[in-house]
């Protein structure tokens, strides 16, 4: 099968997904899908919960793996819809419908370079194609929780919309919970220590907080207060205001660090909800990041979290489409953006992976 008869059946695949409910922990019906493709191509293949997954044909446990991964899960379509997010259509070039851009183009398009790469031999290295689950909800389903059945991986490319630039590094994220205290009282009464007006200065301390490292890729770690509650009369001075604080953090701390730090420094409470999802970066001199910007690719930071922050290995996130319109109403991509996407995938990994 040529290229361009690759590039077809992937369309129509996405157009397939499109068209099937998928939103995380419901993705059985586009694992079947999925099924379907590797079993059309004649490629051996094995599903874990909601996740697929395939090795190439000539594998070789002496050599080192490279992972091809996105997700075919998606987040439940917004109220801003003006068109039937389920039904996969194409105008003016865009292919419209919930998850053509986030995920479903890299995913294809990922699928597709697996398919075309499957009988090679020879190569550098092993290739493993995961079709993960769970991605949007970072379930205990996900490519996190699949991670301990997989061979060890070396290296990955994650399928996530990058105008097929190269995104090698990824931050973290941390949320904390803030507890900001006071002295409950009538509102009537006199209070020099109302607990909202304690808040003021807390927020100030937020807004104004600079961590001393910076990330050549990924530039300051972001710090955001996005949620406040408090009180639940209007005569009464509440005891405490609660803070949710969302912290993006670079690839100069682990997120141990900033939750240490931050612990010890702000002028309030804080917990952290979790640390697992670490920022994620690959040496811009990896043979792989090199074969991309070898073919005019740029290198950047991305700000946006992906089952990167699953991985321990170096990582790479890329894929056609633009993640501004990731979980946006009417999301699209653009159906040349996946020929690109596809045409880009092999020459980068005919550059990385291919012995000479």
């Amino acid at each position: 099968m040529n290229q361009k008869q690759l590039t077809e059946k992937a369309i129509a695949l996405l157009k397939q997904l499109i068209s099937i409910q998928s939103f995380s922990s419901e993705e059985d019906k586009t694992a079947d899908a999925i099924q379907v493709w590797f079993t059309s191509f004649d490629i051996s293949f094995t599903r874990d919960n909601n996740n697929v997954y395939a090795k190439n044909k000539h594998w070789d446990d002496t050599k080192p793996t490279l992972l091809l991964n996105s997700h075919h899960d998606t987040v439940k379509p917004n109220q801003a819809y003006t068109k039937d997010p389920f039904h996969p259509h194409i105008e003016d070039g865009k292919l419209y419908g919930l998850g053509s851009n986030d995920a479903g183009g890299c995913l294809v398009s990922l699928l597709a370079t697996f398919s075309h790469f499957y009988a090679s031999e020879n190569l550098n290295h092993n290739i493993l194609m995961v079709a993960s689950a769970e991605e949007e909800s970072a379930g205990i389903n996900s490519l996190r929780g699949l991670l301990p059945s997989l061979p060890p991986i070396d290296v990955a490319i994650v399928g996530e919309p990058t105008l097929m630039n190269l995104a090698i590094a990824e931050k973290g994220l941390v949320v904390f919970d803030a507890v900001v205290k006071g002295t409950p009282s009538h509102a009537a009464h006199p209070n020099t220590d109302n607990a909202i007006y304690n808040t003021i200065e807390v927020l100030e301390w937020f807004k104004n907080y600079s961590f001393e490292k910076t990330s050549e890729a990924l530039g300051e770690v972001k710090m955001t207060v996005t949620q406040i509650k408090a009180g639940s009369q209007h005569n009464v001075v509440p005891s405490q205001v609660d803070l949710v604080v969302d912290v993006r953090v670079n690839d100069c701390y682990t997120n141990l660090e900033v939750a240490n730090l931050l612990k010890k420094e702000a002028p309030c409470t804080l917990q952290e909800r979790g640390l697992k999802l670490n920022s994620s970066k690959i040496d811009k001199n990896h043979a792989l990041v090199q074969s991309g910007i070898a073919l005019g690719r740029e290198t950047y930071g991305s700000p946006t979290l992906s089952d990167q922050a699953a991985l321990t290995c170096q990582s790479l996130k890329l894929g056609p489409g633009d993640s501004t319109r990731s979980h946006s109403a009417d999301e699209f991509i653009y159906v040349n953006e996946i020929e690109e996407g596809i045409d880009l995938y092999i020459k980068i990994l005919e550059g990385f992976i291919e012995q000479n």
